[in-house]
């Protein structure tokens, strides 16, 4: 099923990342005609204009989105209300009553006008070779693994997990699912086996679909002794299906089915189930400032929509143009802007396996400097780079320059504007709204959109806890933001315990869960620094038990090798700082702030210290630290 590759013409690919995206867009023929730049505002008075119609859109929510709903989706049968939310209490439903089928909206009715539209693009790790699929080739791709799942007793309601990396199966299996009504649980394939197991039995899944191999940037990594080594925690676990990505054999058990060759036994034909509007497509988990990852869940009709819909207007999409999105599919962006997005508008989309490295590896943040030389460099003085914020939790983009109104200025390392529908706003520390610009706050959303999650799965009460009851009556995002006299959005960063290293989010009080299994360790505190490169480091400070007598050097490696097999080597501390003790307030609360001013080398700024139960741990710290960075 892995078609041979040949080379074809060079194109320019968008890159993105959680809270950053640049978009880069090569025109191309087409068979099919563009549409007109939201035809739906026809019939929405008075809103000519991106702005004018942004404001419809915020005060008119429900005409907007049933308009829109209406015209961009295909639905089995029509909704009957437009939503049912209640943000003080957790509740988001939208288009209830509604019957549709998501892989339907991506692949079928594309097939029934464009049959031989290109799709995909795999932009193989193998440089200068691809693979080409038309939507004909990738709705019978999805049929076949559809019917193979259904003939090995997966139903609606189950959850698959994936653990491949990104290539044509692995969206085959993503669309599968979606068609048979079972939900996908895409697990990032550069997770350890632990983070893997962990994903899996919160899942509840009973299949696992998975490859012999991964390789990316030359290096293979074993994929399926990873998935040997998590199954062996995971009793849900009763089938594996393994895919071919290289020659090299792989030791099969009798769980394990070889998946092209399952598939070659199925019809291409494969009935879609008729899904409600609110049944889960998938789940997806991210890092919280707990140890344990929260599996948010995204449902049919409200999340296909929205990245639809972001993915049109944000990046100014028209039939034609060759999209890529260089996230890998194990997280959200994966998810909205590789996947569903792009094939939801008939897009043709590039599935980049390799790692983006052009010419030397560029930072997270895409501030001005960055800005600046990717617009200069890459987009050769053509392109505008397009600076959005989102998460995972919000499914797609909510903040960026566009759409906007033509010549409307671009301000580097700012997000800007409010996308269709989102109402953001920003709250004091006492939970006041903030009216003015000029001014800074934690960003929260006054309005739901149908993108958003709906809930942390099998834990509702912790989705209320961490998003809705900071600021009641409000979607609280965990970041802050500045907003300008302008009236735009810069983001300042997160105002809890979550940190981005290279895109992959991560909850510092994972890594010290990690640390802190170490016999010879009392205790850690992890925070995440400015990093030239990957945007976040990991730095850690540690303390270990009394009477310990071991070596630092080769304490730091076996503490980096946990953190490497039980979450990810993207986890991995840059920097360990070994402690008698740490900053701690009388109450026995590891003072965190300090530690980040300290490892930020801002002294100045290190606030009211008269909390501090010893203030000699502060200055102990201070010592430790100038001490490392001379080594």
């Amino acid at each position: 099923m892995w078609l041979p590759y040949r080379c074809t013409a060079k194109y320019v690919a968008a890159s993105f990342s959680r809270g950053v995206a640049a978009s880069f867009l090569r025109r191309a023929r087409s068979g099919c005609n563009s549409a007109a730049f939201m035809p739906e505002s026809a019939g929405f008075e008075g809103a000519s204009g991106r702005d004018a119609l942004h404001d419809y859109s915020v005060t008119h929510g429900e005409s907007f989105w049933a308009a829109v709903a209406r015209q961009r989706l295909s639905w089995i049968r029509p909704f009957d209300a437009v939503q049912d939310c209640d943000l003080s209490r957790g509740r988001i439903k939208w288009f209830e009553g509604g019957k549709l089928n998501v892989s339907v909206n991506c692949l079928d009715r594309h097939v029934h006008t464009c049959p031989e539209r290109v799709a995909l693009i795999w932009e193989r790790d193998e440089q200068g070779s691809e693979v080409r699929y038309t939507y004909r080739e990738l709705l019978e791709m999805t049929c076949r693994v559809g019917n193979l799942l259904r003939r090995h007793g997966v139903k609606k309601g189950d959850c698959v997990t994936i653990y491949m990396p990104t290539c044509p199966l692995a969206v085959a299996s993503m669309l599968a699912c979606a068609r048979i009504g079972a939900a996908h649980n895409v697990v990032f394939a550069g997770f350890s086996a632990d983070a893997l197991a962990e994903r899996i039995r919160d899942a509840q899944s009973s299949t696992v679909i998975t490859v012999n191999q991964g390789v990316r940037g030359g290096k293979i990594t074993e994929l399926k002794k990873t998935v040997d080594a998590a199954v062996r925690g995971c009793p849900t676990v009763q089938q594996v299906f393994v895919s071919m990505r290289t020659e090299n054999r792989v030791e099969m058990t009798d769980r394990d089915f070889a998946l092209e060759e399952e598939m070659l036994k199925e019809d291409v034909v494969c009935e879609p189930e008729p899904m409600d509007s609110e049944d889960v497509l998938f789940l997806l988990y991210t890092s919280g400032s707990t140890g344990k990852p929260k599996g948010l869940v995204h449902t049919q009709a409200g999340y296909l929509l929205y990245a639809a819909l972001t993915h049109r207007y944000v990046f100014s999409y028209h039939d034609g143009d060759v999209f890529g999105c260089v996230a890998d599919i194990g997280w959200i962006t994966g998810h909205s802007y590789t996947v569903y997005g792009p094939l939801a508008n008939g897009g043709t989309t590039v599935l980049f396996e390799s790692t983006p490295v052009y010419p030397d590896p560029v930072g997270e943040p895409i501030n001005t400097e960055a800005w600046e030389w990717y617009y200069r460099v890459v987009g050769e003085g053509r392109c505008p780079v397009v600076d959005t914020w989102w998460q995972t939790e919000t499914g797609g983009i909510c903040i960026a320059p566009k759409p906007s109104e033509p010549d409307a200025e671009i301000v580097p390392g700012m997000a800007m504007r409010a996308f269709f529908g989102i109402k953001p706003v920003l709250m004091d520390t006492e939970g006041k709204l903030l009216t003015s610009n000029n001014t800074s706050g934690a960003l929260c959303m006054a309005q739901p959109w149908p993108g958003m999650a709906r809930t942390i799965h099998n834990n509702h009460q912790r989705f209320i806890e961490t998003y809705f009851q900071p600021y009641p009556g409000y979607f609280f995002t965990g970041d802050g933001a500045y907003r300008s006299e302008e009236g735009y959005y810069q983001i300042t960063g997160r105002l809890d315990d979550v940190i981005n290293v290279s895109g992959h989010r991560i909850g510092t009080a994972e890594i010290e869960d990690v640390v802190n299994r170490c016999t010879a360790v009392a205790e850690s505190a992890v925070i995440g620094y400015s990093h030239n490169i990957k945007g976040q480091g990991v730095y850690a400070f540690v303390v270990l038990k009394k009477g310990v007598d071991v070596q630092e050097a080769e304490l730091s490696k076996q503490l980096n090798s946990m953190v490497s097999e039980k979450i990810a080597k993207y986890a991995c501390p840059d920097f360990i700082q070994f402690a008698k003790r740490l900053p701690k307030t009388r109450s026995g609360k590891i003072m965190r702030r300090v530690l980040r001013k300290v490892v930020e080398c801002d002294l100045d700024s290190l606030g009211d210290l008269s909390t501090v139960d010893d203030p000699a741990a502060v200055q102990e710290i201070i010592e430790g630290h100038e001490k490392l960075l001379s080594k």
